[in-house]
C-alpha cells in the first residue's frame, strides 16, 4: 500500500518511558506476514485513564475497558491490542473473547485481570479468533523490551499507511518529564471519541481522577476536532498510563498540559494525514459565531460535507459549498454578515463574492497540499477549529474492497 502523500518524513524517536515495556507479534488474526498484535506492560504504581466512543454500538472490548477505568486504584497495568477483527457486534462470543485474553495475559505477566486492559480494531461483526491471540501471549511477555514502542504502533496498523507516534518532553522544577504516544486511524474517523485507537504513556506522577480529567479536556480540543468521513467507530478507545518514575508529580502543571495537548494534536494531524485517499490536509476555522458550540457546528458541517470535501480533492475553489455548509449546520448565521477566506484570500463578505476575488486566485490556491479555510459568522466572538482531508475516489477503493 503507498505512504500517503501527508505522511510525515518517517516515525519519530520516541524516548523511553520509564516504567513501561511492549512487545508484539504476528498472530494472523486477520492479516497474514505482519505484526497485529501489541502488548504493553505497565509498571507498579501507575495510573490509568481512557476515553472512549460514544457509539451506541460499543465492542465487548471498549464495554469491558470503561467498566474497568472507573475503578480508583493505582498498580501494574496492560496494555494488549489487536488489528484485522474489532470484536464488534459479536454478542457473547465477544466477551467471552476478552476475557480469555484478559485471562491469558493475567496468567503470563501476573497483573490483575481488572487491570488488563483490551482493544480490537478491524472489520465489524465478525467473532474474534482469540485462540491465535492466546498463543502469542507468552511470546509477547517473553519478548518485552523498554524500546519496543515503534513495533506496537505497526501493530495496531490496519489500513493505516504509516505508523504514528509523537513525544514531547518538559523540564518540571528542573527534572524532565516524558511523554510518548503511537496511535492507528484512517478511516471510520470522526469526533465523538475516541474514534480511533490512542495510547499515550508518561513517566508523571499524576492521581487517576485528575489524569481523567486532563485526558478528557485535552481530547475535546485534539480528537475531538478531527474527521475523515463523518463516521464514528463502535471500537475506538484512548488510553494513557502514568507511570510516576520521573518522580515529579504534574497536578495543576500548566507546562504538563500543554505539552500533552501538543502530543495528542500532533497524534491527531498525523490521523488525519493517512485519511483513507487523503492527498489535502485541510483547516477549518470559524470564527464570529454565537457560542463556541455553534462555531464547532459550522467547522463539522463544512469539514464533513462530501460537496465541499469532493471540490477540494478536484482543487475546485468553490466557496458556494461551503455557504451551502454553513446553512445546514443548525448554527445561527447570517447571509449578510459572512466572510469566507482561503487562506489570505478573501473570497466572499457581506452576503457576496468579493469584489478583488478572481477565480484564478482561488484555483491557484487549492492546488497546495495543506489547506486553510476560513469562515466569521460575524455575530460575536464564538470560535473553533477543526482538522479534516479531502475525499478522493481512492476512499471509495479502499472501503469498496476492505472485506475482500
Amino acid at each position: 500500500m503507498a505512504v500517503s502523500p501527508l505522511a510525515p518524513a518517517g516515525f519519530p524517536s520516541l524516548p523511553v518511558i520509564g516504567g513501561v515495556r511492549f512487545a508484539s507479534a504476528q498472530a494472523g488474526v486477520r492479516y497474514k506476514g505482519r505484526v497485529d498484535v501489541m502488548l504493553a506492560e505497565i509498571a507498579e504504581g501507575s495510573t490509568i485513564a481512557g476515553v472512549f466512543t460514544t457509539s451506541a454500538t460499543r465492542s465487548a472490548p471498549v464495554l469491558d475497558c470503561q467498566e474497568k477505568i472507573g475503578r480508583d486504584v493505582a498498580g501494574r497495568a496492560a496494555f494488549l491490542v489487536n488489528s484485522g477483527n474489532s470484536n464488534a457486534f459479536t454478542g457473547r462470543a465477544g466477551e467471552e473473547s476478552v476475557s480469555a485474553v484478559c485471562g491469558a495475559v493475567a496468567d503470563a505477566t501476573g497483573i490483575p485481570v481488572d487491570r488488563i486492559f483490551t482493544s480490537s480494531t478491524g472489520v465489524i461483526g465478525e467473532r474474534l479468533p482469540h485462540d491465535r491471540i492466546l498463543a502469542k501471549v507468552e511470546e509477547l511477555n517473553d519478548s518485552l523490551s523498554e524500546d519496543g514502542i515503534e513495533g506496537a504502533a505497526r501493530a495496531i496498523m490496519t489500513t493505516d499507511t504509516f505508523p504514528k507516534g509523537a513525544t514531547a518532553t518538559v523540564d518540571i522544577d528542573g527534572r524532565p518529564v516524558r511523554i510518548a504516544g503511537i496511535a492507528k486511524g484512517s478511516g471510520m474517523i470522526a469526533p465523538d471519541m475516541a474514534t480511533m485507537l490512542v495510547y499515550i504513556f508518561t513517566d508523571a506522577a499524576i492521581g487517576r481522577d485528575a489524569l481523567q480529567a486532563l485526558l478528557k479536556a485535552q481530547t475535546d480540543k485534539t480528537f475531538n476536532c478531527i474527521t475523515v468521513d463523518s463516521d464514528t467507530s463502535t471500537s475506538d478507545t484512548l488510553l494513557m498510563a502514568a507511570t510516576g518514575a520521573s518522580g515529579v508529580n504534574v497536578t495543576d502543571s500548566v507546562a504538563f498540559t500543554d505539552a500533552l495537548g501538543n502530543v495528542m494534536l500532533d497524534l491527531a494531524h498525523q490521523v488525519v494525514r493517512d485519511g483513507e485517499g487523503a492527498t489535502k490536509f485541510v483547516e477549518v476555522r470559524v470564527s464570529g459565531a454565537a457560542s463556541d458550540d455553534d462555531a464547532h457546528k459550522v467547522a463539522l458541517a463544512i469539514a464533513n460535507s462530501p460537496l465541499v470535501k469532493t471540490a477540494v480533492a478536484g482543487e475546485d475553489p468553490n466557496w458556494g459549498r461551503i455557504v451551502m455548509a454553513v446553512g445546514k449546520s443548525g448554527a445561527q448565521a447570517d447571509r449578510d454578515l459572512l466572510t469566507i477566506r482561503f487562506g489570505d484570500i478573501l473570497v466572499a463578505e457581506k452576503g457576496w463574492v468579493s469584489p478583488d476575488y478572481t477565480e484564478e486566485a482561488g484555483a491557484g490556491y487549492m492546488k497546495q497540499q495543506e489547506l486553510v479555510i476560513a469562515v466569521d459568522l460575524g455575530l460575536a466572538g464564538g470560535m473553533s477549529t477543526v482538522w479534516t482531508c479531502d475525499l478522493t475516489h481512492r476512499y471509495i477503493e479502499i472501503n469498496a474492497d476492505y472485506r475482500s
